[in-house]
């Protein structure tokens, strides 16, 4: 605050009204501020980021920054309006907890209060890279930074005149500093995600984690681009040379970022997307990928972009004197992050669209070890498993967890950020399925060989070579075993990977062992779908596993 005590003139001081839209802050109730930096540019975001000191640069540029007291997402913290155009379309329950309009109004107004005599940066850009489908967002922060992570993000403006004539259709309002009050504000602490989607505005407090922003932008479009009949999807997507696309489905921790940045083909986008009549599209015009202990040889595509000028670095290690980082120093926090541009991806799909999947992936991480490493899956299967959402959470992408994978089933791989019921996104999926023919496969990011603290991680090669087999068609024309709990197929055989890997049985010690806990997450699938039956047709309840005795194929 001491900047705005002495009247200290910011480095960006000068530009600060440059590409200023003429629809102004005034709009959204913003008055008496100090200054207000708008669309600046990342070489100014970073001058304005370093006076403030919010980070500090590393070597070879990237800007590195601590989120505070918040290094993951506060699940618990999210809300949403209960008005009458959301009343009877939201999914309400622990995901998207019921506010009331007055309490949403009282927040506002104290923090309209809050703000004045403050800096803010504004950033105006889009979710969503189809023009039919793109909506404009307004994103308002206290932090430089913050800005230049929407920047990164989201899809940016091509000119300066579309900038001032930009007029926004929802406002995201971040501002790390402004705390809740739970015994007034009805909130479940000092930190809150509060969304309206009446006023088309939502205000985050008490939080520095940049994946608050952008979770709130997908979540938004979680709600208005269904109503429109395209389907958004928590996955990441790329496309091969001959225009073959593909979609990854999974939670943060199974794999949708690093096995989309394929060097053989080029990346769409790293984490969320919509798929409308015309084909699929990438929401962002960014990658926010996780870099603890990332390896140069296995992820050499997000490895470059650790050292690149314009990348952000959330909560990374570094020498202050060296300025080289620890990628494998997990002293804050496990959930170590890189926001960067998505054309700092060498292969980097420019167009960030392309037509319709030809294969579905859906990741899951089973700290079980005894799901194959991959299964083709019929349309019904894709459904139940859509809809079961089965992986296990990794410490580090939620507050709260701790170092032993957590067991989970997370609707729609993202049930955080749904909005609408799992049945309203998962009819629209099956329609686009069974319309446009697409392969769907599960595959095992998890463990192999026993479960988590016994077995080990599956192989990223192995993984790869049965995701290149599977996209290249390769893996349609060998010979397949039915799973005998689960009812899918499960290929015999791939190129570069050992035969013994594709079947887990044949990977334990203990084979009862492996029986054992196979039918233990049969169960836990089985209660787990209870909740989703009811009008659930009976084709996908029936592809879902069975608990009753099986013998497996062991290998000769």
């Amino acid at each position: 605050m001491n900047q705005y005590i002495l009247d200290i003139k910011t480095p960006a001081h000068k530009q600060a009204q440059s590409v200023k839209s003429e629809y102004g802050l005034k709009n959204h109730g913003l008055t008496n501020l100090n200054n207000v930096y708008w669309n600046l540019p990342t070489e100014a975001l970073y001058e304005e980021s370093i006076f403030r000191s919010e980070g500090k640069v590393s070597h070879m540029g990237p800007l590195v920054v601590n989120t505070g007291k918040h290094t993951a997402r506060a699940a618990n913290d999210k809300f949403v309006v209960k008005e009458a155009t959301t009343q009877d379309n939201i999914w309400w329950g622990i995901y998207n907890r019921p506010f009331s309009i007055e309490k949403f109004d009282a927040v506002y107004n104290r923090l309209l209060g809050f703000l004045q005599g403050r800096d803010l940066f504004v950033r105006d850009c889009y979710g969503g890279a189809d023009p039919n489908y793109r909506l404009p967002f307004r994103i308002i922060t206290e932090h430089a930074w913050h800005s230049l992570f929407a920047k990164n993000m989201m899809i940016s403006a091509e000119t300066h005149d579309e900038l001032r004539k930009f007029v926004p259709e929802f406002t995201i309002i971040s501002i790390p500093s402004f705390k809740g009050m739970p015994e007034l504000d009805g909130t479940n602490s000092e930190t809150f995600i509060l969304l309206n989607f009446e006023r088309k505005t939502a205000i985050i407090g008490n939080s520095g984690y940049g994946g608050e922003i952008k979770k709130a932008v997908f979540t938004i479009l979680n709600y208005l681009l269904p109503l429109d009949g395209v389907m958004t999807m928590h996955c990441s997507a790329n496309v091969g040379k001959d225009g073959n696309s593909a979609l990854f489905f999974g939670l943060s921790g199974t794999g949708k970022t690093t096995l989309s940045a394929d060097p053989k083909r080029q990346l769409v986008g790293d984490d969320e997307h919509g798929w409308s009549d015309e084909g699929i599209f990438n929401f962002e015009g960014g990658c926010y990928a996780k870099v603890i202990s990332l390896s140069p040889s296995a992820e050499p595509q997000i490895y470059s972009c650790t050292r690149k000028f314009g990348t952000i670095l959330e909560n990374v290690v570094y020498d202050p004197v060296t300025r080289m980082l620890d990628l494998d120093d997990e002293v804050m926090t496990e959930n170590t992050r890189a926001a960067y541009p998505l054309h700092y991806i060498d292969n980097a799909f420019k167009e960030k669209r392309a037509g319709h999947p030809n294969n579905i992936i859906m990741l899951t991480c089973d700290a079980s070890g005894v799901m194959p490493p991959i299964s083709k899956l019929t349309p019904e299967q894709a459904m139940y498993h859509f809809i079961s959402g089965y992986t296990s959470k990794v410490s580090g992408t939620e507050i709260d967890l701790g170092k032993e994978p957590e067991i989970t089933f997370s609707a729609c791989f993202g049930a955080p950020f749904m909005v609408h019921h799992p049945y309203f996104y998962a009819d629209i999926l099956r329609n686009k399925i069974l319309k446009h023919n697409a392969n769907c496969w599960l595959v095992n990011t998890g463990w192999t060989g026993g479960p988590y603290g016994i077995g080990k991680r599956m192989s990223i090669q192995y993984t790869r070579a049965l995701l290149n087999a599977a996209l290249d068609g390769k893996l349609l024309k060998v010979d397949y075993y039915k799973d005998p709990v689960f009812g899918f197929e499960v290929p015999k055989s791939c190129e570069g990977v050992p035969s013994k890997v594709l079947n887990p049985a044949n990977t334990w010690g203990d084979r009862d062992a492996y029986k054992d806990k196979y039918l233990q997450l049969a169960g836990l699938y089985i209660e787990n779908f209870k909740k989703f039956s009811d009008g659930c047709p009976q084709e996908i309840v029936k592809a879902g596993p069975t608990k009753s005795d099986f013998e497996f194929e062991a290998e000769e």
